[in-house]
């Protein structure tokens, strides 16, 4: 009842934090301007001023729209898409398609819009609440506390993780406290505030500290700039300077599997409680080697997720380095290929790694000497 008392207290405490950091400005407040992003329909396109070239298209469309949200709701007028020749930045609209346009007035009352792209945030807050209804759904109450990590964890780095970095702020202690802070949560939330849970926390953190570790000395080994994700070097030119893109880059590889470190440690973790609870005359040796004969069951499918996580991100950039005939020392030796390549062996190192480390963690919580803890 006590330990229930404390999860209900958590919860409350976490709920009130990510509704506090959902209400919190976001970094993009401080740049204020007068103009409305709104929704728009597509009444008439004029495609005089296109041009085909194979497979893509330059020039512009001129465009008719008729706003459909905010101050200039229900008026009509003119827009012009702009096309760069690049498929994956640029779409062509046909009348009847809703987009996002940026609508401003301007110093002599004139309305000018500009159309940035389909209109998608409606879809995804669709998609959002079916994922949310069948999590909890499915999950009860141990699926809203996992929805509030869900949520808690999309607010840290939008609100605080990005702000920081640009800021200017160290990455990597950066990313090490955010992943703190959310490794907590996760676990105090969805496991309980119990020793379960602090095993669980303990081994995480044990092995996102390893791969952290493992990053910043093999990221050094590697020589890999952190200009090598994409979009990365346009931000020195966004009049942030000092931003340290390799830090980031580093940070980015524990940050970005200390999910499955957290599954993992969740599993190896889980699985020790329940065999404590259930044969209570184990002895500590005999659990840690429970605990490493789960590990060694998961560990194996983990780090395939892993690679196939981080594979599919890349695999355009890998058929177009086949098609083109590039011997395989070249592509592996790539600074773009290398990259995943450190992304994907250390991110592993961390989930071999947290199997045992949990085990042992777990075998000191759970047992006390020779004679289980009440």
């Amino acid at each position: 009842m006590r330990a229930k008392r404390h999860d209900h207290i958590l919860t409350l405490i976490f709920l009130a934090v990510t509704v506090g950091l959902f209400f919190f400005p976001s970094w993009e407040a401080s740049y204020k301007d007068d103009a409305e992003r709104v929704k728009v329909r597509i009444l008439t396109v004029d495609n005089e001023n296109m041009k085909q070239h194979g497979i893509v298209r330059t020039g512009d469309q001129g465009l008719e729209i008729e706003v459909l949200q905010g101050t200039f709701a229900g008026r009509q007028m003119k827009a012009v898409n702009h096309l760069m020749g690049r498929l994956e930045m640029d779409k062509i609209f046909v009348p009847g398609d809703r987009a996002l346009a940026v609508v401003q007035e301007g110093l002599e009352g004139a309305v000018s819009a500009n159309v940035l792209d389909y209109y998608r945030l409606d879809v995804e807050v669709v998609l959002l609440g079916l994922f949310c209804a069948l999590l909890v759904l499915f999950g009860g109450w141990i699926g809203a506390r996992a929805l509030l990590s869900f949520l808690f964890t999309g607010l840290m780095i939008w609100k605080v993780l990005l702000p920081w970095y640009l800021k200017g702020w160290d990455p990597i202690v950066s990313s090490l406290v955010v992943v703190l802070i959310l490794t907590a949560a996760t676990v105090f939330l969805v496991g309980g505030v119990n020793r379960k849970g602090m095993a669980t926390f303990l081994g995480s953190m044990l092995g996102i500290l390893f791969t952290c570790a493992l990053s910043l000395y093999f990221g050094g080994a590697f020589r890999i700039h952190g200009a090598v994700k994409p979009f990365s070097e346009s931000l020195l030119y966004s009049g942030f300077p000092h931003i340290d893109l390799t830090g980031i880059f580093l940070g980015g590889i524990f940050l970005a599997s200390s999910g499955a470190v957290i599954d993992l440690a969740m599993d190896v973790a889980s699985a020790q409680w329940e065999l404590a609870e259930r044969k209570r005359d184990i002895t500590r040796a005999e659990l840690i080697l429970s605990g490493l004969s789960v590990g060694r069951a998961v560990v194996g499918t983990q780090i395939t997720t892993l690679l196939l996580a981080y594979t599919a991100s890349y695999s355009s950039l890998l058929m177009t380095f086949l098609a083109q005939g590039i011997p395989s020392a070249n592509i592996l030796n790539m600074q773009y290929v290398s990259s995943e390549i450190l992304n994907t062996l250390v991110g592993s190192f961390g989930l071999v790694m947290v199997a045992p480390l949990t085990a042992v963690v777990s075998g000191f919580l759970f047992v006390g000497g020779e004679k289980p803890l009440p």
